[in-house]
């Protein structure tokens, strides 16, 4: 038969009460009562019932994460961090794809409302005042979105694109093409804002455009024929479709152009020239914003984003 929150009780000489409150509110419960609660748990082999403690304590145990796109590489590292974060916490974790679309974005983020205790919304599209009105339906995290009364978990976009920019400077390059990510991308502005207030160099921006790689090999031609010697991609797919594109028309990199990803994911290593990219610490976001979502925090968190020099970027052509 079924071990019983009875039997867990009796086991270790205690209500049933206390037996119940240590899984649903253990910051009630002694913690030396706690331990041998959890222990008599343990060996019995008890598990606690998710949804008759839902019914008392009105909470569900499952939180949601909602990205922009499951095939883009820089998501499940933080999809990874993010669950592992909910599992330590005890809850389970139900992820989403929006596929870029604000709409599908405001819809899922209502059907969770009524399964999840919050949700981490990653990257999202939707207007700010759209997400004020969602946040008065469940509480949520935004990552890589700020917002006022929100808490937010930011990688610092801005600082990597503008580190980026100055490594393309201090090579030679003074023409630079800001290949720029999708409309109502929040990091989109943000590494425009970064990449366009560079002095002594000239950059011309072009997008928006889909965060692929297809995205990137779309835009070749015009990169091409655009006369610049270096390049600033939104994301590291763009920027390894972008150098696709450029050596279909005969145009090398980084012998005669040189391109700059940004998120250092695994498929920027691998691929060949290993790309010259800006480090986002993805896995530190998806578990920070767990934890502000558990705890109920209202913070702004910023992270660190650091280049990471490889072999898609090297001095303009014909430079000394």
């Amino acid at each position: 038969m079924a071990v019983t929150i009875r039997d867990v009780a009796h086991a270790c000489g205690v209500h049933v009460s206390t037996v119940s409150r240590t899984f649903s509110a253990p910051q009630m419960v002694n913690a030396e009562t706690r331990t041998r609660v959890l222990a008599a748990a343990e060996q019995l082999g008890y598990r606690p019932n998710r949804a008759a403690r839902s019914l008392t304590t009105g909470r569900t145990g499952n939180l949601g994460l909602i990205v922009a796109d499951l095939a883009n590489p820089f998501f499940p590292p933080l999809i990874k961090a993010a669950q592992a974060a909910a599992r330590a916490q005890d809850y389970h974790l139900f992820v989403a794809d929006t596929d870029e679309d604000p709409a599908e974005e405001q819809d899922l983020v209502l059907a969770f409302s009524k399964q999840v205790d919050g949700i981490v919304l990653c990257s999202p599209r939707l207007s700010n005042k759209a997400l004020g009105k969602l946040a008065e339906t469940i509480p949520f995290v935004l990552v890589n979105r700020r917002m006022r009364g929100v808490p937010t978990v930011v990688m610092d976009v801005a600082h990597g694109a503008r580190t980026a920019m100055e490594h393309l400077a201090g090579l030679g390059h003074r023409r630079v093409a800001l290949v720029s990510g999708p409309a109502g991308s929040w990091t989109s502005g943000e590494i425009r804002r970064a990449a366009t207030d560079m002095p002594g160099v000239e950059t011309v921006v072009f997008g928006p455009n889909a965060p692929t790689e297809q995205g990137g090999v779309a835009v070749a031609g015009q990169i091409a024929d655009a006369g610049v010697t270096g390049v600033l991609a939104y994301n590291d797919l763009v920027a390894i479709g972008l150098i696709e594109g450029l050596e279909q028309r005969g145009v090398r990199v980084p012998g005669d152009v040189s391109v700059i990803g940004i998120d250092d994911s695994v498929t920027g290593r691998l691929h060949r020239p290993k790309l010259t990219t800006v480090a986002m610490p993805t896995a530190d976001a998806g578990r920070m914003a767990v934890d502000l979502l558990v705890r109920s925090m209202s913070a702004a968190t910023v992270l660190d984003t650091h280049l990471v020099v490889r072999e898609s970027t090297a001095p303009p052509k014909g430079s000394p």
